[in-house]
Protein backbone atom coordinates (compact mmCIF):
# COMPACT_ATOMS: atom_id res chain seq x y z
CA UNK A 1 0.00 0.00 0.00
CA UNK A 2 1.36 3.41 -0.97
CA UNK A 3 2.43 5.72 1.82
CA UNK A 4 0.67 9.08 1.99
CA UNK A 5 3.01 11.97 2.76
CA UNK A 6 1.87 15.14 4.49
CA UNK A 7 3.62 18.16 3.02
CA UNK A 8 3.64 21.69 4.43
CA UNK A 9 3.97 24.43 1.80
CA UNK A 10 5.20 27.74 3.22
CA UNK A 11 5.46 30.27 0.35
CA UNK A 12 6.52 33.16 2.62
CA UNK A 13 7.23 36.56 1.08
CA UNK A 14 8.07 38.16 -2.27
CA UNK A 15 9.00 35.78 -5.04
CA UNK A 16 8.77 32.93 -2.55
CA UNK A 17 5.02 33.08 -3.10
CA UNK A 18 5.49 32.96 -6.87
CA UNK A 19 8.01 30.13 -7.13
CA UNK A 20 6.28 27.91 -4.58
CA UNK A 21 3.07 28.39 -6.54
CA UNK A 22 4.89 27.12 -9.63
CA UNK A 23 6.46 24.23 -7.72
CA UNK A 24 2.99 23.28 -6.55
CA UNK A 25 1.82 23.13 -10.15
CA UNK A 26 4.54 20.58 -10.83
CA UNK A 27 3.64 18.75 -7.62
CA UNK A 28 -0.05 18.59 -8.55
CA UNK A 29 0.88 17.18 -11.95
CA UNK A 30 3.11 14.39 -10.67
CA UNK A 31 0.51 13.39 -8.09
CA UNK A 32 -2.05 12.81 -10.86
CA UNK A 33 0.01 10.57 -13.12
CA UNK A 34 2.62 8.75 -11.04
CA UNK A 35 1.11 5.56 -9.64
CA UNK A 36 1.71 4.97 -5.97
CA UNK A 37 2.43 8.62 -5.13
CA UNK A 38 0.02 10.02 -2.55
CA UNK A 39 0.43 13.47 -1.04
CA UNK A 40 -1.65 15.52 1.37
CA UNK A 41 -0.76 19.18 0.80
CA UNK A 42 -1.25 21.86 3.46
CA UNK A 43 -0.36 25.43 2.45
CA UNK A 44 0.06 28.21 5.01
CA UNK A 45 0.90 31.91 4.96
CA UNK A 46 3.94 33.02 6.92
CA UNK A 47 6.65 35.66 7.04
CA UNK A 48 6.83 39.44 6.95
CA UNK A 49 3.73 40.08 4.86
CA UNK A 50 1.70 37.87 7.18
CA UNK A 51 3.25 39.64 10.18
CA UNK A 52 2.11 43.03 8.86
CA UNK A 53 -1.48 41.76 8.71
CA UNK A 54 -1.64 39.76 11.92
CA UNK A 55 1.32 40.69 14.14
CA UNK A 56 2.27 37.00 14.01
CA UNK A 57 4.88 35.29 11.83
CA UNK A 58 2.54 32.38 11.14
CA UNK A 59 -0.64 30.92 12.56
CA UNK A 60 -0.78 28.45 15.42
CA UNK A 61 -2.23 25.91 12.99
CA UNK A 62 0.65 26.36 10.56
CA UNK A 63 3.26 26.11 13.28
CA UNK A 64 1.70 23.04 14.88
CA UNK A 65 1.23 21.15 11.59
CA UNK A 66 4.71 21.98 10.32
CA UNK A 67 6.43 20.90 13.52
CA UNK A 68 4.35 17.86 14.48
CA UNK A 69 2.61 16.40 11.43
CA UNK A 70 4.43 17.30 8.22
CA UNK A 71 6.66 14.65 6.67
CA UNK A 72 8.53 17.41 4.83
CA UNK A 73 8.33 21.14 4.21
CA UNK A 74 8.74 23.14 1.00
CA UNK A 75 9.52 26.76 1.80
CA UNK A 76 9.77 29.86 -0.39
CA UNK A 77 11.55 32.78 1.26
CA UNK A 78 11.31 35.32 4.06
CA UNK A 79 11.70 39.08 3.88
CA UNK A 80 9.07 41.73 3.23
CA UNK A 81 9.13 45.49 2.69
CA UNK A 82 6.63 47.50 4.71
CA UNK A 83 4.59 50.57 3.69
CA UNK A 84 7.43 52.75 4.98
CA UNK A 85 9.83 51.18 2.49
CA UNK A 86 11.80 49.43 5.22
CA UNK A 87 12.31 45.72 5.88
CA UNK A 88 9.62 44.34 8.17
CA UNK A 89 11.11 43.34 11.53
CA UNK A 90 9.93 41.96 14.84
CA UNK A 91 10.11 44.14 17.96
CA UNK A 92 13.38 42.39 18.90
CA UNK A 93 14.97 43.56 15.64
CA UNK A 94 15.03 40.18 13.92
CA UNK A 95 13.55 39.79 10.45
CA UNK A 96 9.82 39.07 10.55
CA UNK A 97 9.79 35.37 9.77
CA UNK A 98 12.87 34.60 11.86
CA UNK A 99 11.05 31.96 13.93
CA UNK A 100 10.00 30.18 10.74
CA UNK A 101 13.47 30.05 9.19
CA UNK A 102 15.90 29.86 12.10
CA UNK A 103 13.37 28.55 14.58
CA UNK A 104 12.60 25.45 12.53
CA UNK A 105 16.28 24.67 12.12
CA UNK A 106 16.77 24.60 15.87
CA UNK A 107 13.47 23.13 17.02
CA UNK A 108 13.46 20.33 14.44
CA UNK A 109 17.24 19.89 14.74
CA UNK A 110 17.85 20.37 11.01
CA UNK A 111 21.58 20.09 11.46
CA UNK A 112 22.66 19.71 7.81
CA UNK A 113 22.19 22.44 5.24
CA UNK A 114 22.78 20.75 1.88
CA UNK A 115 23.37 22.80 -1.28
CA UNK A 116 24.10 20.99 -4.54
CA UNK A 117 26.39 23.01 -6.80
CA UNK A 118 25.84 21.49 -10.23
CA UNK A 119 26.15 23.28 -13.56
CA UNK A 120 23.56 22.05 -16.06
CA UNK A 121 23.92 22.09 -19.82
CA UNK A 122 22.44 25.33 -21.13
CA UNK A 123 23.22 27.41 -18.04
CA UNK A 124 25.83 30.18 -18.22
CA UNK A 125 28.65 30.23 -15.66
CA UNK A 126 31.04 33.15 -15.07
CA UNK A 127 33.94 30.71 -15.44
CA UNK A 128 34.34 30.87 -19.20
CA UNK A 129 36.85 28.02 -19.34
CA UNK A 130 34.61 25.63 -17.36
CA UNK A 131 31.52 23.66 -18.28
CA UNK A 132 29.02 21.18 -16.82
CA UNK A 133 31.65 18.43 -16.73
CA UNK A 134 33.69 20.57 -14.31
CA UNK A 135 31.16 21.75 -11.73
CA UNK A 136 29.35 19.11 -9.68
CA UNK A 137 29.88 19.35 -5.92
CA UNK A 138 27.74 19.58 -2.78
CA UNK A 139 28.32 22.06 0.03
CA UNK A 140 27.29 20.63 3.40
CA UNK A 141 27.00 23.27 6.10
CA UNK A 142 26.52 22.73 9.83
CA UNK A 143 23.14 24.35 10.39
CA UNK A 144 22.44 24.71 14.11
CA UNK A 145 25.63 26.00 15.74
CA UNK A 146 28.44 28.38 14.85
CA UNK A 147 28.11 32.13 14.59
CA UNK A 148 24.38 31.91 13.88
CA UNK A 149 23.61 30.28 17.23
CA UNK A 150 21.44 32.84 19.10
CA UNK A 151 24.10 33.90 21.60
CA UNK A 152 24.43 37.56 20.78
CA UNK A 153 23.63 40.99 22.03
CA UNK A 154 24.41 44.67 22.14
CA UNK A 155 25.44 46.97 24.93
CA UNK A 156 24.71 50.68 24.64
CA UNK A 157 25.92 52.82 27.49
CA UNK A 158 26.81 56.46 27.82
CA UNK A 159 30.49 55.92 27.17
CA UNK A 160 30.48 52.80 25.03
CA UNK A 161 28.49 50.99 22.36
CA UNK A 162 29.37 47.46 21.28
CA UNK A 163 27.82 44.26 20.00
CA UNK A 164 28.87 40.65 20.42
CA UNK A 165 28.18 37.37 18.58
CA UNK A 166 29.42 34.20 20.24
CA UNK A 167 30.36 31.28 17.99
CA UNK A 168 29.41 27.91 19.44
CA UNK A 169 31.02 24.79 17.94
CA UNK A 170 30.66 21.42 19.71
CA UNK A 171 32.18 18.01 19.21
CA UNK A 172 28.71 16.52 18.77
CA UNK A 173 27.69 19.04 16.13
CA UNK A 174 30.98 18.71 14.27
CA UNK A 175 30.87 14.93 14.33
CA UNK A 176 27.39 14.51 12.95
CA UNK A 177 27.89 17.01 10.12
CA UNK A 178 31.20 15.39 9.18
CA UNK A 179 29.55 11.98 9.17
CA UNK A 180 26.71 13.33 7.01
CA UNK A 181 29.26 14.65 4.51
CA UNK A 182 31.20 11.38 4.32
CA UNK A 183 28.00 9.33 4.01
CA UNK A 184 26.86 11.62 1.21
CA UNK A 185 30.16 11.19 -0.61
CA UNK A 186 29.65 7.43 -0.55
CA UNK A 187 26.51 7.87 -2.68
CA UNK A 188 28.16 10.08 -5.33
CA UNK A 189 30.42 9.47 -8.30
CA UNK A 190 33.38 11.41 -6.98
CA UNK A 191 34.98 14.66 -8.10
CA UNK A 192 34.70 15.55 -11.80
CA UNK A 193 38.46 15.85 -12.25
CA UNK A 194 39.37 12.30 -11.24
CA UNK A 195 36.24 10.42 -10.13
CA UNK A 196 37.65 10.18 -6.62
CA UNK A 197 35.36 10.43 -3.62
CA UNK A 198 36.65 13.39 -1.69
CA UNK A 199 35.37 15.36 1.30
CA UNK A 200 36.96 18.77 1.83
CA UNK A 201 36.88 20.40 5.27
CA UNK A 202 36.73 24.18 4.88
CA UNK A 203 37.53 26.17 8.01
CA UNK A 204 39.86 28.74 9.57
CA UNK A 205 41.69 26.40 11.92
CA UNK A 206 44.96 28.30 11.59
CA UNK A 207 43.36 30.96 13.78
CA UNK A 208 40.06 29.97 15.40
CA UNK A 209 39.65 27.47 18.26
CA UNK A 210 36.20 26.39 17.11
CA UNK A 211 37.56 25.54 13.69
CA UNK A 212 40.39 23.57 15.26
CA UNK A 213 37.80 21.44 17.05
CA UNK A 214 35.79 21.15 13.81
CA UNK A 215 38.84 19.99 11.82
CA UNK A 216 40.03 17.55 14.51
CA UNK A 217 36.59 15.96 14.62
CA UNK A 218 36.40 15.82 10.82
CA UNK A 219 39.74 13.99 10.69
CA UNK A 220 38.69 11.48 13.33
CA UNK A 221 35.38 10.71 11.60
CA UNK A 222 37.10 10.50 8.21
CA UNK A 223 39.32 7.66 9.42
CA UNK A 224 36.23 5.43 9.34
CA UNK A 225 35.76 6.03 5.61
CA UNK A 226 38.77 4.37 4.05
CA UNK A 227 37.48 4.68 0.47
CA UNK A 228 36.99 8.44 0.69
CA UNK A 229 39.80 10.99 0.62
CA UNK A 230 40.05 13.62 3.34
CA UNK A 231 40.94 17.07 2.07
CA UNK A 232 41.47 20.42 3.81
CA UNK A 233 41.35 24.12 2.93
CA UNK A 234 41.22 27.39 4.82
CA UNK A 235 38.05 29.25 3.89
CA UNK A 236 39.81 32.23 2.32
CA UNK A 237 42.01 29.97 0.20
CA UNK A 238 39.05 27.79 -0.80
CA UNK A 239 37.27 30.73 -2.44
CA UNK A 240 40.29 31.07 -4.74
CA UNK A 241 40.73 27.35 -5.34
CA UNK A 242 37.05 26.75 -6.11
CA UNK A 243 37.13 29.32 -8.89
CA UNK A 244 40.41 28.11 -10.35
CA UNK A 245 39.64 24.40 -10.17
CA UNK A 246 36.03 23.61 -9.23
CA UNK A 247 36.34 20.16 -10.79
CA UNK A 248 38.55 19.07 -7.88
CA UNK A 249 35.67 19.23 -5.39
CA UNK A 250 33.12 16.56 -4.60
CA UNK A 251 31.64 17.17 -1.12
CA UNK A 252 32.60 20.23 0.91
CA UNK A 253 31.78 20.53 4.62
CA UNK A 254 32.07 23.67 6.73
CA UNK A 255 30.90 25.35 9.94
CA UNK A 256 27.68 27.32 9.74
CA UNK A 257 28.74 30.85 8.76
CA UNK A 258 31.57 29.77 6.43
CA UNK A 259 29.28 27.25 4.75
CA UNK A 260 26.70 29.96 4.22
CA UNK A 261 29.23 32.19 2.47
CA UNK A 262 30.92 29.62 0.26
CA UNK A 263 27.65 28.07 -0.85
CA UNK A 264 26.63 31.39 -2.41
CA UNK A 265 29.93 31.38 -4.27
CA UNK A 266 28.95 27.91 -5.41
CA UNK A 267 25.60 29.24 -6.60
CA UNK A 268 27.43 31.74 -8.80
CA UNK A 269 29.46 28.91 -10.33
CA UNK A 270 26.32 26.96 -11.21
CA UNK A 271 24.61 29.88 -12.89
CA UNK A 272 23.08 31.95 -10.12
CA UNK A 273 20.62 31.76 -7.25
CA UNK A 274 17.75 31.08 -9.64
CA UNK A 275 18.94 27.51 -10.20
CA UNK A 276 20.29 26.82 -6.68
CA UNK A 277 18.20 24.47 -4.50
CA UNK A 278 18.84 23.51 -0.89
CA UNK A 279 17.68 21.34 1.96
CA UNK A 280 17.78 21.76 5.73
CA UNK A 281 17.92 18.17 6.88
CA UNK A 282 17.67 16.38 10.21
CA UNK A 283 17.02 12.81 11.24
CA UNK A 284 13.21 12.91 11.12
CA UNK A 285 12.44 16.29 9.59
CA UNK A 286 13.53 18.35 6.60
CA UNK A 287 12.79 21.73 5.04
CA UNK A 288 13.61 22.35 1.38
CA UNK A 289 13.94 25.81 -0.14
CA UNK A 290 15.42 27.74 -3.04
CA UNK A 291 18.54 29.62 -1.99
CA UNK A 292 17.42 32.97 -3.44
CA UNK A 293 15.13 34.17 -0.67
CA UNK A 294 12.24 36.58 -1.18
CA UNK A 295 13.89 39.03 -3.67
CA UNK A 296 11.25 41.75 -3.15
CA UNK A 297 12.81 43.90 -5.87
CA UNK A 298 11.49 41.58 -8.61
CA UNK A 299 8.36 40.29 -6.88
CA UNK A 300 5.31 40.52 -9.10
CA UNK A 301 7.25 41.12 -12.32
CA UNK A 302 7.15 37.56 -13.68
CA UNK A 303 10.95 37.47 -13.74
CA UNK A 304 11.50 35.04 -10.87
CA UNK A 305 13.17 31.79 -11.87
CA UNK A 306 11.14 28.80 -10.58
CA UNK A 307 13.92 26.27 -11.28
CA UNK A 308 15.52 26.48 -7.81
CA UNK A 309 12.16 25.85 -6.13
CA UNK A 310 11.34 22.96 -8.46
CA UNK A 311 14.77 21.40 -7.89
CA UNK A 312 14.30 21.88 -4.14
CA UNK A 313 11.09 19.89 -4.46
CA UNK A 314 13.03 17.17 -6.29
CA UNK A 315 15.43 17.10 -3.32
CA UNK A 316 12.39 16.73 -1.06
CA UNK A 317 11.14 13.69 -2.96
CA UNK A 318 14.60 12.16 -2.94
CA UNK A 319 14.89 12.63 0.83
CA UNK A 320 11.42 11.15 1.43
CA UNK A 321 12.29 8.19 -0.78
CA UNK A 322 15.55 7.45 1.01
CA UNK A 323 14.10 7.97 4.47
CA UNK A 324 11.13 5.70 3.84
CA UNK A 325 12.68 3.25 1.36
CA UNK A 326 10.18 4.48 -1.22
CA UNK A 327 11.24 3.85 -4.81
CA UNK A 328 8.26 5.83 -6.15
CA UNK A 329 9.42 9.03 -4.46
CA UNK A 330 12.97 8.54 -5.71
CA UNK A 331 11.67 7.96 -9.24
CA UNK A 332 9.57 11.13 -8.95
CA UNK A 333 12.65 13.13 -7.95
CA UNK A 334 14.52 11.80 -10.98
CA UNK A 335 11.64 12.62 -13.31
CA UNK A 336 11.42 16.22 -12.09
CA UNK A 337 15.18 16.75 -12.25
CA UNK A 338 15.47 15.23 -15.72
CA UNK A 339 12.66 17.45 -17.01
CA UNK A 340 14.37 20.56 -15.66
CA UNK A 341 17.64 19.50 -17.29
CA UNK A 342 15.91 19.10 -20.66
CA UNK A 343 14.39 22.59 -20.47
CA UNK A 344 17.73 24.16 -19.57
CA UNK A 345 19.61 22.19 -22.20
CA UNK A 346 17.26 23.25 -25.01
CA UNK A 347 17.75 26.89 -24.02
CA UNK A 348 14.56 28.24 -25.61
CA UNK A 349 12.51 28.86 -22.46
CA UNK A 350 14.34 30.68 -19.67
CA UNK A 351 13.89 33.58 -17.27
CA UNK A 352 15.96 36.77 -17.67
CA UNK A 353 18.68 35.72 -15.20
CA UNK A 354 19.72 32.94 -17.59
CA UNK A 355 19.65 35.01 -20.79
CA UNK A 356 23.39 35.61 -20.69
CA UNK A 357 26.42 34.74 -22.79
CA UNK A 358 25.50 32.60 -25.78
CA UNK A 359 21.86 32.82 -24.65
CA UNK A 360 21.81 36.64 -24.52
CA UNK A 361 19.71 36.74 -27.67
CA UNK A 362 16.94 34.57 -26.22
CA UNK A 363 13.71 36.44 -25.49
CA UNK A 364 13.15 36.01 -21.73
CA UNK A 365 10.28 33.83 -20.61
CA UNK A 366 8.04 34.39 -17.61
CA UNK A 367 8.07 32.38 -14.41
CA UNK A 368 4.90 30.57 -15.49
CA UNK A 369 6.19 29.80 -18.99
CA UNK A 370 9.25 28.04 -17.55
CA UNK A 371 7.04 25.87 -15.37
CA UNK A 372 4.76 25.13 -18.32
CA UNK A 373 7.77 23.81 -20.23
CA UNK A 374 8.98 21.68 -17.31
CA UNK A 375 5.53 20.11 -17.07
CA UNK A 376 5.47 19.46 -20.83
CA UNK A 377 8.81 17.70 -20.58
CA UNK A 378 7.58 15.53 -17.71
CA UNK A 379 4.60 14.42 -19.75
CA UNK A 380 6.64 13.87 -22.91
Amino acid sequence: MARKYKIALLPGDGIGREVISEARRVLDEVITWIDGLEMEIHEFDCGGEYFLRTNREWSEEAEDFTKTEADAVLFGGIGAIGPDGKTVRRPDGNLAGYSVVIGLRHELDLYANVRPVKLFEGVPTPLVSKGPKDIDMVVVRENTEGLYYPARGRVKESDRDFAYDLRIITTRGSERIARYAFDLAMTRNGAPVDGRRRVTCVDKSNLLAGCQLFRETFTRVGEEYKETSKDYAYVDAWTLLAIRKPEYYDVVVAPNEFGDIISDLGAALQGGLGVAPSGNIGVKHAVFEPVHGSAPDIAGTGKANPIAAILSMAMMFEWLGKNHDDAVSIRTAEKIRNSVELVLHEGRIRTPDLCLGEWSGVVPSTTQQVTDEVIRKMKG
